[in-house]
């Protein structure tokens, strides 16, 4: 869950919509930077379904109790998101050999230097498969690299746009963002992509890697602190109703 925490209510966004976004942003990723066309669905695959994992999990979101919110993607417990991430690489590589390669190393890079043991098994596990798979299809290492880039990039600015507040100054953006965007070195000539919220509808990007402007929608729940107290995380969540609202991704004016 991608949770925008505030005085009276939580925003709460599900990782598969994140995932979507991701893979519609890639959707609308310029030709003529894309290289090995022949993989294009499937890396898009991959994309939009990197979090297939969390589907399910994140309808019936849990409770924090040592911060007093609901666990987000970034604080939730190990050993159970381990049964998730597999969940989830299973069932992309059984749709697409090649976007599952893809969604294993990005979850496994995720947890590299985790030594529990139940991290230190997963990543043993998923090499594995990412071996046995390679081999499999005979992947061209250059053009897996470029496409797993492209992967962390479409999730990287889809995060960007979840995590902040519409039309967030610079100065209160998530601290994963205020320095720039990660851009891996295999799809970009520099290491970090410079975004900024021009209003609370419209997003600039520096180099702007996409055919066109972009318009995305984020789906989310707003959720009260008052009626968890009362009611529970579960049953607020499951009960408040669904919204959404849309930004503009446009490359940034000079």
């Amino acid at each position: 869950m991608i949770v925008r925490e505030h005085e009276n209510e939580f925003v709460m966004i599900e990782q598969d919509d994140h995932a979507h976004i991701s893979g519609h942003l890639l959707h609308n990723w310029d030709r003529n930077l894309f290289h090995g066309v022949p993989l294009r669905k499937s890396v898009e695959y991959a994309v939009q379904n990197h979090d297939l994992g969390w589907k399910m999990i994140d309808k019936q979101p849990f409770w924090n109790d040592e911060k007093e919110a609901p666990y987000t993607f970034v604080d939730f417990p190990v050993l159970p998101k381990t049964v998730f991430y597999k969940h989830g690489i299973e069932e992309v590589a059984k749709n697409d050999p090649y976007a599952g390669l893809l969604c294993s190393r990005h979850y496994t890079n995720f947890l590299l230097d985790d030594q529990s043991k139940e991290a230190e098994e997963f990543v043993r596990s998923e090499h594995k498969r990412q071996k046995q798979i390679s081999e499999s299809l005979h992947v061209d290492n250059k053009l897996y690299d470029f496409h797993y880039g492209l992967l962390q990039f479409c999730d990287s600015l889809s995060l960007y746009i979840c995590l902040n507040n519409p039309g967030a100054s610079k100065s209160n953006e998530h601290p994963f963002f205020k320095y720039g965007i990660p851009a891996p070195d295999q799809v970009f000539k520099q290491d970090k992509i410079l975004s900024r919220w021009r209003d609370k509808t419209t997003i600039e990007v520096d180099a702007f890697p996409f055919s066109a402007p972009v318009n995305v929608t984020i789906n989310y729940k707003k959720v009260s602190r008052k009626t968890i107290s009362e009611n529970g995380l579960i049953k607020s969540y499951t009960e408040s109703p669904p919204d959404k609202y849309d930004v503009l991704l446009k490359a940034m004016e000079v």
